[in-house]
């Protein structure tokens, strides 16, 4: 039996483990920065998914409402987030990946809502992330394919509204990440938008080609992927080096619950609920190096308070298994 807790058995000099990161929600605090980012540094993470969802939450989204934070000016939001940047700074912990705030096209909505979304917010996300040298922003496609009839008019619609950010994020040196998400018709989950591999990769090439840069890239979104019952290892094979960012979660394939990986099992005979050999088989295939980023918040609050230094250590070690496994098929 293989003994995973050995040390490394030195691959070669080209080879190195994945680096382990996760969201900011519930360990980072506006008051405090440096305090939640020398937390994630001492559970074992050196990148942080800072999600801009917080400062415009999709429950008033969906009520056609929002607040004025992104009505800063860019001087102020860099005094904003001044002390997050020079935290992250101090602890070595970078802000590799960023969450625009989501849904940015509400259906139904009244049109100068969704305006203010996608001609507002989203270019000061931008903005936002350029400031905390992040290189990777996660973009949701629109959830128009019933509305609009087909999911290739939702995509003119995403695709359009990419198009107003990417020169900008071309300047910047931002990669807008496309993710595969789900959509509910009744009691019912189905596939969303990116669900298809083929034509995202293909979306993403013609979007680069036309810029000349990586404006557009992938992020892989595991708990989304269970869902709707997306084939890991195909997916993540076919999308290959667009393959940005990682939200790496769990559940039960019936709910969005971002849980800990390994949490739940398909039967008595605990078949994990999730493909994580696939999961893991997909990276080691397209030599992915970026990071191993959980999307895994809301267990930090399943715990105890009192727990959350522990839990996070958790799925740091969770993260250096799949760092692990990965590393030794590659």
């Amino acid at each position: 039996m293989m003994n995973i807790c050995r040390e490394d058995s030195g691959k070669g000099l080209d080879m190195k483990k994945l680096e382990v990161g996760t969201q900011g929600i519930h360990v980072i605090s506006d008051e405090a920065p440096l305090e939640g980012f020398q937390m994630l540094k001492q559970a074992g993470f050196s990148g942080c998914d800072f999600g801009l969802n917080s400062y415009l939450q999709n429950y008033t989204l969906y009520q056609f409402v929002h607040n004025d934070f992104f009505n800063k000016t860019d001087r102020e939001l860099e005094e904003f987030f001044a002390p997050h940047k020079k935290a992250s700074e101090l602890t070595g912990v970078r802000i590799s990946q960023m969450h625009m705030p989501y849904p940015i096209c509400v259906p139904k909505a009244p049109q100068e809502f969704n305006a203010y979304l996608q001609n507002v917010v989203a270019p000061q996300s931008l903005k936002i992330c350029a400031y905390l040298a992040c290189p990777y922003i996660v973009v949701h496609g629109f959830k128009l394919a019933r509305e609009l009839g087909s999911e290739e008019a939702e995509w003119e619609r995403t695709e359009a509204f990419l198009h107003t950010l990417a020169p900008m994020a071309r300047e910047r040196g931002i990669t807008l990440c496309i993710e595969n998400i789900y959509t509910d018709v009744g009691k019912h989950i189905v596939e969303g938008p990116c669900c298809n591999a083929r034509k995202a990769a293909m979306r993403i090439d013609q979007m680069n080609d036309r810029y000349g840069a990586e404006v557009l890239g992938f992020c892989f979104d595991t708990g989304h992927a269970n869902l709707v019952g997306i084939d890991f290892e195909d997916f993540l094979t076919i999308l290959g080096h667009r393959v940005k960012v990682l939200h790496i979660h769990d559940n039960d394939g019936i709910s969005d619950l971002h849980q800990i990986p390994f949490t739940f099992s398909r039967d008595r005979g605990n078949r994990a609920s999730t493909d994580w050999a696939g999961f893991i088989r997909g990276l080691a295939n397209i030599q992915f190096g970026g990071i191993l980023s959980f999307e895994t918040a809301p267990a930090l609050v399943a715990f105890p308070t009192e727990m959350k230094c522990h839990t996070l250590k958790f799925i740091a070690n969770v993260g250096q298994y799949f760092a692990d496994k990965i590393y030794d098929l590659s």
